[in-house]
């Protein structure tokens, strides 16, 4: 054997035994991202459509999956912290564009401008900072304007924004690229508070001077084109969530997630499982051990509800969520199915990250951020 064969054959086994020994396998389709952007990009054309890669890409890693979307055509990226766009400006070309949402904490103004790092100010604080470093550098830094339409969270709100209208020379130091504001409710296409949003967007603009416009998250992507302006930033769409509540879900899935079966047992009538003794069996049961648990991102509120799936078969979680384990009822399967090292589906084709948020009372973007580093990650390129 060559040592080229040999280091292959070592590399491989080193990878076989690191899939072996997680508890869970996590299962990331690059093409399926590619799709998702290309199908929101293509809807929403002419209007550009950017990219939402914080908290590390949705939790899926933000070095692997940002050059995804720039193969499937995105120039624009956003981010939640100064430290994750200059994290993954080296994972990108130089022909984009990366605007960080929260701002910047005083005292970061030059890291940002030194990087070529484009930051969205929230507040009068966050222009004032960034008009005297414009001016200190003699250069017209760019920036996003952000408003707050309706959500009380970033952005100038209505007295800011008069304190704005009263001062526009701010402006004239920088280059602002992008108004922005946030949609609260654009998931719900029913919802009062999109049209409010966009009514209260459309007077703030009448005042200020003419700028490109952002509005539109994932779910704003797939209201009508009035939402749409000049740019969107989808984000859990582009992961395979769905944008809108209560409406097939028009996006590839992104990720599929097995756990591995640690211990398999029988136990008889009136058994309790699992801390407190939360659940007593009604008659004899079979029960199997996963290894997952809450410190593996899977939420505690699954404890007794939730299930996990081999094949069709759905194996309710009984007994609390452990931090490394949970606990399945079993029986319908054939005795002997599962056994040490086996997989069951957490998310997959039977289960998806919709049904799990639910079951969980909580949003898909909970589930997604929340999946640890401690299961075995493969990305694969799934021809769709």
């Amino acid at each position: 054997m060559s040592t080229t064969s040999y280091d292959q054959n070592l590399i491989q086994l080193e990878e076989d035994a690191a899939a072996l020994s997680a508890g869970g396998i996590l299962t990331i389709d690059l093409a399926a991202l590619r799709a998702n952007y290309k199908l929101i990009a293509d809807m929403l054309a002419p209007t550009r459509a950017a990219a939402v890669v914080k908290a590390d890409a949705y939790g899926l890693g933000a070095d692997k999956v940002a050059p995804q979307f720039y193969a499937a055509g995105c120039r624009d990226f956003f981010v939640a912290h100064l430290n994750e766009a200059i994290a993954l400006q080296p994972h990108l070309a130089n022909d984009i564009t990366i605007y960080v949402l929260n701002g910047l904490q005083p005292q970061t103004e030059q890291l940002c401008a030194k990087n070529n790092i484009v930051p969205v100010l929230n507040s009068m604080e966050q222009l004032r900072n960034w008009v005297a470093l414009a001016k200190v550098q003699n250069r017209r830094l760019p920036a996003l304007l952000q408003l707050d339409t309706g959500m009380a969270r970033l952005g100038l709100s209505e007295p800011e924004l008069r304190e704005l209208l009263a001062d526009l020379s701010l402006l004239e130091a920088i280059d602002i690229k992008y108004v922005i504001s946030h949609m609260a409710a654009a998931d719900n296409p029913d919802s009062p508070q999109n049209q409010a949003q966009l009514a209260q967007m459309q007077a703030a603009l009448k005042q200020l001077p003419h700028f490109p416009v952002a509005f539109s998250n994932s779910g704003g992507s797939f209201l009508q084109s009035a939402y749409h302006y000049d740019l969107a930033r989808p984000g859990i769409a582009l992961y395979g969530g769905a944008p809108q509540e209560n409406k097939p879900n028009p996006m590839h899935p992104v990720v599929s997630l097995q756990a591995r079966v640690i211990q398999c047992r029988t136990v008889p009538a009136q058994t309790l499982v699992g801390y407190s003794g939360s659940y007593t069996t009604k008659a004899e049961t079979r029960i199997a051990t996963i290894a997952v648990g809450y410190a593996d991102g899977w939420p505690r509120h699954l404890s007794n509800k939730g299930a996990a799936y081999y094949g069709d078969t759905r194996l309710p979680v009984i007994g609390r969520v452990s931090m490394d384990s949970i606990t399945l009822d079993i029986t319908a399967l054939p005795e002997g199915t599962l056994k040490l090292g086996s997989l069951v589906e957490l998310i997959g084709e039977r289960q998806t990250l919709e049904q799990v948020a639910r079951d969980a009372g909580t949003i898909s973007y909970d589930i997604l951020t929340a999946l640890g580093h401690r299961y075995h990650r493969t990305y694969i390129n799934n021809v769709l």
